[in-house]
């Protein structure tokens, strides 16, 4: 069960995920990895807070001696979770 401090990253991405339930579970498990690597270094615990270098961060030191396909699953949600922030914005 969740603190009421820790942010929800399922309930983040729902508004833009689509498609199998797998996949959905895997871009929220990616999501949460990376929120929580972000977190550790950096301090940001949602990803209101994240700026371009702090995912950078993520792709060049966590995942550096990942398989390229592992790292290209991570770019998809990371491009859902950028996708997530604008739709956020817009409204």
């Amino acid at each position: 069960m969740k603190s009421k401090s820790e942010f929800d990253m399922e309930l983040f991405l729902t508004p833009v995920l689509h498609g199998a339930c797998a996949t959905r579970q895997r871009h929220i498990r990616q999501a949460v990895t990376m929120q929580s690597a972000i977190c550790e270094r950096w301090g940001c615990a949602t990803p209101w807070g994240w700026k371009q270098k702090h995912v950078r961060w993520f792709f060049d030191l966590p995942l550096s001696q990942s398989a390229a396909p592992t790292r290209y699953y991570y770019k998809l949600t990371a491009a859902l979770i950028y996708q997530r922030l604008n739709a956020a914005r817009l409204r």
